[in-house]
Protein backbone atom coordinates (compact mmCIF):
# COMPACT_ATOMS: atom_id res chain seq x y z
CA UNK A 1 0.00 0.00 0.00
CA UNK A 2 0.12 2.29 -1.53
CA UNK A 3 -0.78 1.56 0.06
CA UNK A 4 -0.04 -0.54 0.94
CA UNK A 5 2.04 0.36 0.19
CA UNK A 6 0.81 2.98 -0.02
CA UNK A 7 -0.63 6.46 -0.82
CA UNK A 8 0.80 9.95 -1.75
CA UNK A 9 1.21 11.45 1.71
CA UNK A 10 4.51 9.20 2.50
CA UNK A 11 5.90 11.11 0.00
CA UNK A 12 5.25 14.45 1.46
CA UNK A 13 5.26 13.83 5.76
CA UNK A 14 7.25 10.12 5.94
CA UNK A 15 11.02 10.56 4.40
CA UNK A 16 12.16 10.64 7.57
CA UNK A 17 10.93 8.26 9.39
CA UNK A 18 11.13 5.77 6.64
CA UNK A 19 15.16 6.89 6.45
CA UNK A 20 15.35 5.77 9.98
CA UNK A 21 13.74 2.36 9.19
CA UNK A 22 16.23 1.86 6.28
CA UNK A 23 19.12 2.54 8.34
CA UNK A 24 18.06 -0.32 10.90
CA UNK A 25 17.66 -3.03 7.92
CA UNK A 26 16.00 -5.37 10.59
CA UNK A 27 12.68 -6.82 10.73
CA UNK A 28 10.76 -6.19 14.44
CA UNK A 29 9.21 -9.68 15.48
CA UNK A 30 6.92 -11.07 13.33
CA UNK A 31 4.38 -11.17 16.22
CA UNK A 32 4.36 -6.95 15.97
CA UNK A 33 2.57 -7.47 12.29
CA UNK A 34 -0.26 -9.87 13.49
CA UNK A 35 -3.60 -8.52 15.03
CA UNK A 36 -6.14 -10.32 17.01
CA UNK A 37 -8.27 -12.21 14.54
CA UNK A 38 -11.85 -10.42 15.44
CA UNK A 39 -9.59 -6.75 15.07
CA UNK A 40 -8.63 -7.87 12.24
CA UNK A 41 -11.83 -8.85 10.44
CA UNK A 42 -13.40 -5.56 11.58
CA UNK A 43 -10.56 -3.42 9.95
CA UNK A 44 -10.34 -5.37 6.82
CA UNK A 45 -14.38 -5.07 6.45
CA UNK A 46 -13.91 -0.81 7.08
CA UNK A 47 -11.99 -0.74 3.87
CA UNK A 48 -15.03 -0.74 1.93
CA UNK A 49 -19.35 -0.21 2.15
CA UNK A 50 -20.97 -2.74 3.92
CA UNK A 51 -22.82 -3.68 0.42
CA UNK A 52 -19.23 -4.96 -0.31
CA UNK A 53 -17.46 -5.78 2.46
CA UNK A 54 -20.17 -7.25 3.64
CA UNK A 55 -20.64 -9.80 1.11
CA UNK A 56 -17.05 -10.15 0.68
CA UNK A 57 -13.95 -12.97 1.14
CA UNK A 58 -12.42 -12.09 4.34
CA UNK A 59 -8.20 -12.87 5.05
CA UNK A 60 -6.59 -12.36 7.83
CA UNK A 61 -2.44 -12.58 7.97
CA UNK A 62 -1.05 -15.37 10.21
CA UNK A 63 2.63 -15.81 10.66
CA UNK A 64 3.05 -18.18 6.95
CA UNK A 65 0.58 -15.40 4.85
CA UNK A 66 -2.94 -14.78 4.42
CA UNK A 67 -5.49 -17.18 4.81
CA UNK A 68 -9.55 -17.46 4.26
CA UNK A 69 -11.65 -16.51 7.65
CA UNK A 70 -14.99 -16.07 5.73
CA UNK A 71 -15.67 -16.63 1.95
CA UNK A 72 -18.03 -13.86 0.15
CA UNK A 73 -20.23 -14.41 -2.75
CA UNK A 74 -19.52 -11.33 -4.47
CA UNK A 75 -15.95 -11.77 -6.14
CA UNK A 76 -14.57 -8.97 -3.58
CA UNK A 77 -11.55 -9.80 -1.10
CA UNK A 78 -10.88 -8.00 1.87
CA UNK A 79 -7.53 -8.07 4.08
CA UNK A 80 -5.14 -5.76 5.81
CA UNK A 81 -2.28 -5.22 4.30
CA UNK A 82 1.21 -4.82 6.45
CA UNK A 83 4.20 -3.08 5.23
CA UNK A 84 4.87 -5.43 3.18
CA UNK A 85 3.37 -4.27 0.75
CA UNK A 86 5.15 -1.40 -0.12
CA UNK A 87 6.09 -0.57 -4.01
CA UNK A 88 8.75 -2.93 -5.53
CA UNK A 89 10.78 -0.54 -7.75
CA UNK A 90 9.44 3.08 -7.00
CA UNK A 91 9.45 5.69 -5.26
CA UNK A 92 12.38 4.11 -3.98
CA UNK A 93 12.35 5.19 -0.22
CA UNK A 94 8.82 3.59 0.20
CA UNK A 95 10.09 -0.03 -0.17
CA UNK A 96 11.63 0.29 3.41
CA UNK A 97 7.92 0.34 4.37
CA UNK A 98 8.47 -2.97 4.77
CA UNK A 99 10.11 -2.64 7.90
CA UNK A 100 7.15 -1.01 9.52
CA UNK A 101 5.36 -3.08 11.45
CA UNK A 102 2.78 -0.65 12.97
CA UNK A 103 1.04 -0.35 9.34
CA UNK A 104 -2.21 -1.08 8.99
CA UNK A 105 -3.67 -1.07 5.18
CA UNK A 106 -7.32 -2.12 5.12
CA UNK A 107 -8.18 -2.56 1.36
CA UNK A 108 -11.43 -4.06 -0.09
CA UNK A 109 -10.38 -5.13 -4.17
CA UNK A 110 -13.21 -5.92 -6.86
CA UNK A 111 -13.22 -9.35 -8.74
CA UNK A 112 -10.89 -8.65 -11.19
CA UNK A 113 -7.89 -7.57 -8.86
CA UNK A 114 -8.99 -10.18 -6.42
CA UNK A 115 -7.92 -12.54 -9.43
CA UNK A 116 -5.10 -10.05 -10.34
CA UNK A 117 -3.59 -8.25 -8.00
CA UNK A 118 -4.49 -10.46 -4.52
CA UNK A 119 -1.55 -13.12 -5.36
CA UNK A 120 1.23 -10.29 -5.89
CA UNK A 121 0.20 -8.72 -2.06
CA UNK A 122 0.26 -12.01 -0.62
CA UNK A 123 3.08 -13.01 -2.62
CA UNK A 124 4.95 -10.22 -1.15
CA UNK A 125 3.43 -10.47 2.76
CA UNK A 126 4.62 -14.14 1.97
CA UNK A 127 8.39 -13.11 1.42
CA UNK A 128 8.52 -10.23 3.88
CA UNK A 129 7.40 -12.86 6.56
CA UNK A 130 10.00 -14.72 5.60
CA UNK A 131 12.77 -11.92 6.34
CA UNK A 132 13.64 -11.31 2.71
CA UNK A 133 14.88 -7.80 1.96
CA UNK A 134 13.10 -5.25 -0.82
CA UNK A 135 15.43 -6.04 -2.95
CA UNK A 136 15.41 -10.14 -2.70
CA UNK A 137 11.08 -9.12 -2.66
CA UNK A 138 11.73 -7.51 -5.93
CA UNK A 139 13.77 -10.15 -7.78
CA UNK A 140 10.99 -13.01 -6.72
CA UNK A 141 8.15 -10.78 -7.54
CA UNK A 142 10.00 -10.47 -11.07
CA UNK A 143 10.59 -14.46 -11.21
CA UNK A 144 7.66 -15.15 -10.23
CA UNK A 145 5.92 -12.58 -13.12
CA UNK A 146 8.13 -13.92 -15.73
CA UNK A 147 7.18 -16.81 -14.93
CA UNK A 148 3.51 -16.72 -14.98
CA UNK A 149 3.79 -17.98 -11.03
CA UNK A 150 1.52 -14.40 -10.60
CA UNK A 151 -0.76 -13.57 -13.21
CA UNK A 152 -0.41 -11.09 -15.93
CA UNK A 153 -2.14 -7.47 -15.64
CA UNK A 154 -3.44 -6.35 -18.97
CA UNK A 155 -6.85 -4.80 -17.45
CA UNK A 156 -7.19 -1.92 -15.08
CA UNK A 157 -8.84 -2.98 -11.62
CA UNK A 158 -9.77 -1.70 -8.49
CA UNK A 159 -9.69 -1.51 -4.95
CA UNK A 160 -11.54 0.52 -1.76
CA UNK A 161 -9.60 1.66 0.60
CA UNK A 162 -11.78 3.84 2.69
CA UNK A 163 -11.43 2.91 6.28
CA UNK A 164 -11.08 5.57 8.88
CA UNK A 165 -9.09 3.49 10.97
CA UNK A 166 -6.03 3.11 7.82
CA UNK A 167 -2.69 3.61 9.79
CA UNK A 168 -0.39 3.99 6.33
CA UNK A 169 3.28 4.45 8.02
CA UNK A 170 4.76 7.46 9.86
CA UNK A 171 2.12 9.71 8.55
CA UNK A 172 -0.45 8.04 9.87
CA UNK A 173 -3.79 8.38 8.51
CA UNK A 174 -5.02 9.77 5.32
CA UNK A 175 -8.15 10.42 2.72
CA UNK A 176 -9.96 7.31 2.23
CA UNK A 177 -9.47 6.78 -1.26
CA UNK A 178 -9.56 4.36 -4.06
CA UNK A 179 -6.41 2.37 -5.47
CA UNK A 180 -6.83 1.88 -9.52
CA UNK A 181 -4.08 -1.05 -10.62
CA UNK A 182 -3.45 0.89 -13.42
CA UNK A 183 -0.42 -1.22 -15.60
CA UNK A 184 2.40 0.95 -17.31
CA UNK A 185 0.63 4.05 -16.21
CA UNK A 186 2.84 7.26 -15.99
CA UNK A 187 1.39 10.20 -13.86
CA UNK A 188 1.88 12.47 -17.13
CA UNK A 189 -0.43 10.01 -18.87
CA UNK A 190 -2.90 11.95 -16.07
CA UNK A 191 -2.15 15.07 -16.54
CA UNK A 192 1.01 15.08 -13.98
CA UNK A 193 -1.30 16.25 -10.97
CA UNK A 194 0.90 16.16 -7.97
CA UNK A 195 0.76 13.65 -4.91
CA UNK A 196 -1.76 15.19 -2.45
CA UNK A 197 -4.13 16.69 -4.57
CA UNK A 198 -7.75 16.18 -5.29
CA UNK A 199 -7.38 14.35 -8.80
CA UNK A 200 -5.49 11.08 -9.97
CA UNK A 201 -1.93 10.12 -9.42
CA UNK A 202 0.59 7.35 -9.89
CA UNK A 203 2.21 6.33 -7.15
CA UNK A 204 3.44 3.11 -7.12
CA UNK A 205 5.77 1.60 -9.68
CA UNK A 206 5.08 4.07 -12.40
CA UNK A 207 5.68 2.50 -15.92
CA UNK A 208 5.86 -0.70 -15.10
CA UNK A 209 2.92 -3.67 -14.73
CA UNK A 210 2.61 -3.01 -11.51
CA UNK A 211 1.91 1.05 -11.27
CA UNK A 212 -0.89 1.92 -9.11
CA UNK A 213 -2.97 5.09 -9.27
CA UNK A 214 -4.56 6.74 -6.07
CA UNK A 215 -7.80 8.81 -6.47
CA UNK A 216 -9.18 10.24 -3.45
CA UNK A 217 -12.64 10.85 -2.00
CA UNK A 218 -14.22 13.09 0.17
CA UNK A 219 -14.07 12.50 4.05
CA UNK A 220 -17.31 11.40 4.56
CA UNK A 221 -17.11 8.12 3.08
CA UNK A 222 -14.92 7.56 5.72
CA UNK A 223 -15.79 4.16 7.76
CA UNK A 224 -14.96 3.42 11.18
CA UNK A 225 -13.75 -0.39 11.62
CA UNK A 226 -16.54 -2.07 14.13
CA UNK A 227 -16.25 -5.19 15.80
Amino acid sequence: MRYLNLVMFFLLTGFGALGTLAQEMKYPPVGEYLMPQGAEIALAKSAAPDNISGKATIKILTASGFQVVHEGDNGFVCMVMRGFGAPTFTPTDLRNLVYDSKLRAPICFDPQAAQTIVPYYELRHKLGLQGRTPDEIAKAVLDAYSTGALPKRDKVSFAYMWSADQILGPAGHWHPHMMVFSPHYENSMLGGNEGGAPGPVVTDDAGTPLAVVVIRVDDSFAIKARQ
